[in-house]
């Protein structure tokens, strides 16, 4: 009699381990390469800028196409841990083969390769999770949180083993990705297609029936910062770690996992500030805090005004959280009932498909353009680099300032619900 009532709260216990192994061991395949990648190409294969730029870009590529993939092969024709299974065995060869190539068409071609076979498994695990809890609002929070330390555990142990100049760090990717490989097939749930037998529209998939949204001037006004955000932004993610090597920082991947502490801690934080500042005002603090965070580079250095380093570091938290899942929730609350997952997909097109494309290409462009060679020494003019950053931060937050005009505020409630919304094109 009683054993039955001693079981039941076990399930969902055990339910929400293997789903937070499952965001650990995730996260822990991206975050082994993407911090250091730059640093690898430029250090140790020495590409241009430009060629270096165009391999990160190959994240935003698969972000535009991952959604087709998503709808069209994991909602209607296969279970989602078994179609996570296959991405990540694939994934684990292509990440090993990197690791034999040095030739820019074959970089570039195997990591496209590898990114279109991961950058599915971001909205797999979401979905997986989604699906298999009772309350995902309170739930996933805390399971999603395990991803963000699955980033900071692999950047500390590339940071300590000093290794961001070489291939060890796609070789750590594969092994993780092997064991994501056994996850999917051993402890995650059965999740079989929803939407299997049924249409699939492209505007359905991209959610352009969002585009009606945009006769309101604030949320137009949104969705074009939104987008231009992405540029400064990828110039951070493309060639911080590469610059903090270059001038003498040590262990710079794991100084930089400071940024998703502090993301971590200002996201728990949130719901407070939404009560408090409007949306308009949050988004301004936060491209503000962008602009401050690129001068910060431009003038920090490895002895005295390491403090600036720290501090540029941690402001990501407050550059990320308070403009784009700020972002996600504005867009959740402004958009209809029946178009909520519509438009977040339209978004997320447009912002880590389309605009980090573009900024990825722009930060290799923006190195070469300050980049000199002086008797076969290849100097950088990084100061000209990161303030060029901070003024194009500084003019998107003009442009919300002087045309983002609604002064409505995140309702609590939404908050709570909506920090669900992964903020995965970065880690």
């Amino acid at each position: 009699m009683h054993l039955p009532m001693c079981n039941t709260p076990l399930m969902p216990d055990s339910l929400k381990v293997r789903l937070g192994l499952m965001m650990f061991v995730n996260y822990i395949v991206w975050g082994a390469w993407y911090v250091t990648i730059s640093t690898y190409l430029t250090s140790t294969l020495h590409f241009s800028g430009t060629q270096t730029g165009a391999i990160f870009g190959t994240t935003a590529l698969a972000a535009l196409i991952s959604p087709f993939f998503v709808g069209l092969v994991a909602d209607r024709l296969f279970a989602t841990e078994k179609v996570m299974a296959v991405l990540y065995g694939i994934g684990a060869i292509l990440m090993y083969a990197i690791t034999q190539v040095t030739t820019f068409p074959a970089v570039y071609t195997l990591v496209l390769l590898f990114c279109l076979s991961y950058f599915p498994t971001i909205s797999l695990t979401n979905s997986i999770t989604m699906q298999s809890l009772k309350d995902p609002g309170r739930d996933f929070p805390p399971i999603r949180v395990m991803g963000t330390l699955g980033w900071i555990f692999i950047g500390l142990v590339v940071g300590f083993m000093k290794v961001e100049t070489s291939t060890t760090p796609f070789l750590l990717a594969a092994g993780a990705a092997v064991v994501m490989c056994i996850i999917s097939l051993t402890i995650l749930p059965h999740t079989p297609p929803k939407a299997k037998g049924s249409n699939v529209a492209v505007r359905d998939i991209l959610g352009l029936d969002a585009l009606a949204m945009m006769k309101d001037r604030s949320f137009l006004i949104f969705v074009i910062a939104s987008v231009l955000a992405c540029v400064p932004l990828t110039f951070y993610y493309s060639f911080t770690n590469t610059y903090l090597n270059e001038v003498g920082v040590e262990n710079a991947a794991g100084k930089m996992t400071l940024g998703q502490i502090s993301e971590t801690a200002v996201m728990l934080a949130m719901p407070l500030i939404f009560r408090l500042v409007s949306v308009r005002g949050v988004l301004l603090i936060g491209l503000l805090s962008w602009a401050v965070r690129y001068m910060l580079l431009a003038y920090g250095d490895p002895g005295p005004g390491m403090w600036m380093f720290y501090t540029a570091i941690i402001l990501h938290g407050v550059c990320y959280d308070f403009f784009f899942v700020t972002g996600q929730l504005y867009t959740d609350q402004e958009a209809p009932a029946h178009l909520r997952s519509t438009a977040q997909g339209f978004i997320t097109f447009l912002t880590y498909g389309v605009g980090m494309l573009v900024g990825s290409l722009l930060s290799g462009y923006f190195v070469d353009y300050f980049t000199t060679t002086v008797a076969g020494q290849v100097i950088r003019n990084w100061r000209g680099f990161w303030m060029s950053s901070a003024s194009m931060s500084f003019v998107i937050m003009l442009l919300v300032l002087l045309f983002f005009r609604s002064n409505e505020k995140i309702r609590p409630k939404v908050a709570v619900t909506a920090t669900a919304a992964p903020s995965d094109v970065r880690g």
